[in-house]
């Protein structure tokens, strides 16, 4: 029996036991922090998908891997060439192709299609993105879920947030929402000024954590000042909460070991930066940065403190928004970007003017199809590998499990290309492996990162430590064509133009775009379409075609369409955040319209 982690992009990264005898049968590691006796379906969509790529093609004729290969050396040998990897499935083995890029002068990406705008937020408040360990939400007293799908995108929390006092902040009535002792169906994009408002409620009341204030944030008189620049009333009806429900809020939190657990469904936007500086504000005057069983959860820095033999520098463009045209040879390794990106009109089109689009990785999509060089990848069973989490510092090493004839690892794709180049230093592959987790603890049959720290910030902030927090000091938004809404006046009204906000959250039985993929739209009954009615939804970017789904789950000013649904992505904007460099998927609204 082999012990080894799933690769594919979820917090999760449950261990996983099996054999080359057992294969495809896999159980889940027990003994793996992150695994509870059990494994989500996702694993056997990867193991049995119909879609996975088997044989290298060259301008739609098979070759064999060598030959494709040579066709890819051929096609990087041009001036402008670009690397462009998505992140389907995940293992730092799949970053060595920055080795290539770095050597042959190519171009690769910055930025993210997910958390970079959260992140930048954070790093503006705490200076250091440290992941909070999953034990100190087992010993908090109150959970806050502020836009995150628990179930879906974090089921491994679910024992850690059972008997506490639970609140949910939620455009949508998830299923974690209809456990809570308080849920609060925000309008969408209004978490910044709800963590303002709550901001301030905490120090008009005398709630705020002085001694704490004293030590890691002694200018919290100056945020005050700052949340005073928002008037109560308007902001109130512009995000459509009840005062009330604020109050209740706030008893709940004040004077408790707390627990933020915050997704990403808070930062999709161009403020997504300010979101998470205004939530980690509120956290620091409660004071629960450092202590036993509080803090805020948001996706971290998986590779916080460990040497990286890949991190290198390249020239770079926006991961979010690049001009695909601009390169004559584009190498898309295991993404989708036709369906993946904002905006899929603008990026087909510029997708369709490479001259040679190469595709490296495990299942036909619909950039596959457009590619005239096909390399099959290794999926993670066929290949050693290291998998890091992003919602802990658990390192798991992702052992082969069974041999196969289909496809090409990173390293041996890597390999092949620099000797093509006559660059000969590339080390053996199990030194890059080795290199990883000998900065790492080993804790039975799992590592722990060196980033780990049982209370994050219990020495204050900063890099090294004791730094005082960074409160936020300043907010600006054009989303509604009004700047420094802070400062309406307080008879002032927003006037609303009947569109709906999008929010396009992740799916239960879909990866990305990977797996089950449907192209519906979930409509509040009162809406005025019936179940199944064809309907096209119009954007500034886009339009397609969706099939309705009435939930009562929805606000009536919102409509969901999930991340991986078809056609998503001709609604979405091909704009980065003000800060972090992040896609802004739900910066949109849409209208609907009959066919």
């Amino acid at each position: 029996m082999i012990r080894t982690a799933c690769g594919l992009d979820c917090p999760d990264a449950c261990g996983i036991v099996s054999s080359k005898e057992l294969f495809p049968k896999v159980i889940a590691d027990t003994t793996h922090p992150t695994s509870d006796g059990t494994l989500c379906s996702l694993i056997n969509h990867h193991i049995h998908s119909q879609d996975r790529l088997t044989k290298p093609m060259v301008d739609g004729k098979e070759v064999s891997m060598s030959e494709a290969l040579d066709a890819v050396a051929k096609a990087l040998s041009v001036d402008k060439k670009l690397l462009w990897r998505g992140s389907g499935n995940f293992g730092i083995m799949q970053e060595i192709t920055n080795l290539l890029f770095k050597a042959i002068d190519g171009t690769t990406t910055k930025g993210s299609l997910c958390d970079g705008s959260g992140d930048a937020g954070i790093l503006a408040g705490r200076g250091i993105n440290r992941i909070l360990p999953p034990s100190q939400i087992e010993k908090s007293e109150v959970v806050v879920v502020w836009g995150k799908n628990v179930t879906v995108t974090a089921s491994h929390l679910m024992p850690y947030i059972k008997n506490k006092k639970l609140i949910v902040i939620d455009p949508v009535k998830t299923e974690i929402a209809k456990e809570a002792d308080i849920f609060l169906q925000i309008k969408p994009r209004m978490d910044f000024y709800l963590a303002i408002l709550l901001a301030r409620f905490i120090i008009m009341q005398n709630h705020e954590n002085r001694d704490y204030l004293d030590e890691w944030g002694s200018e919290y008189e100056d945020f005050y000042d700052f949340t005073r620049e928002f008037r109560i009333k308007p902001i109130l009806e512009h995000i459509g909460v009840d005062l009330n429900i604020l109050g209740n809020i706030v008893e709940l939190i004040k004077d408790s070991r707390v627990v933020f657990l915050v997704g990403n469904g808070v930062q999709k936007y161009s403020i997504g930066n300010f979101v998470l500086h205004a939530i980690d504000s509120l956290a620091t005057l409660l004071g629960l940065f450092g202590k036993e069983g509080s803090g805020v959860a948001f996706i971290g820095n998986s590779k916080l403190g460990l040497k990286n033999p890949f991190d290198v520098n390249t020239k770079k463009v926006q991961k979010a928004t690049t001009d695909f045209g601009e390169f004559e040879t584009v190498l898309i390794q295991g993404g989708n970007p036709a369906e993946s990106m904002p905006s899929s009109t603008r990026v087909k089109e510029s997708l369709s003017k490479v001259k040679n689009l190469i595709y490296f990785g495990l299942y036909e999509n619909e950039t596959s199809k457009m590619a005239n060089i096909i390399i099959p990848a290794k999926n993670f069973f066929e290949k050693n590998d290291i998998r890091f989490s992003y919602s802990s510092y658990i390192v798991s090493p992702m052992r082969k499990i069974i041999d196969s004839p289909i496809g090409i690892s990173e390293y041996d794709f890597t390999r092949y290309l620099m000797e093509k180049f006559n660059f000969y230093d590339l080390k053996d592959e199990n030194y890059y492996i080795d290199f990883i987790l000998n900065q790492c603890k080993q804790i039975e049959n799992h590592f722990l990162s060196p980033a780990y720290q049982e209370f994050p910030y219990k020495s204050g902030f900063g890099e090294d430590g004791g730094d005082e927090f960074e409160f936020i000091d300043d907010f600006y938004d054009d989303f509604e064509k009004i700047k420094k809404f802070q400062r309406i006046s307080k008879n002032r009204k927003i006037e609303e133009d009947g569109k709906y906000f999008l929010i396009t959250p992740k799916a239960k039985n879909a990866l990305n775009t990977q797996f089950k993929r449907d192209n519906k739209i979930y409509l509040n009954p009162k809406s005025g379409f019936v179940d199944e009615e064809e309907i096209i939804a119009i954007s500034p970017y886009g339009k397609h075609k969706f099939i309705v789904k009435n939930s009562d789950s929805l606000r009536e000013d919102s409509v969901l369409i999930y991340a991986n649904a078809i056609g998503v992505n001709y609604l979405t904007p091909p704009i980065v955040s003000e800060e972090g460099n992040s896609a802004c998927y739900q910066e949109v609204k849409i209208e609907l319209k009959k066919v």
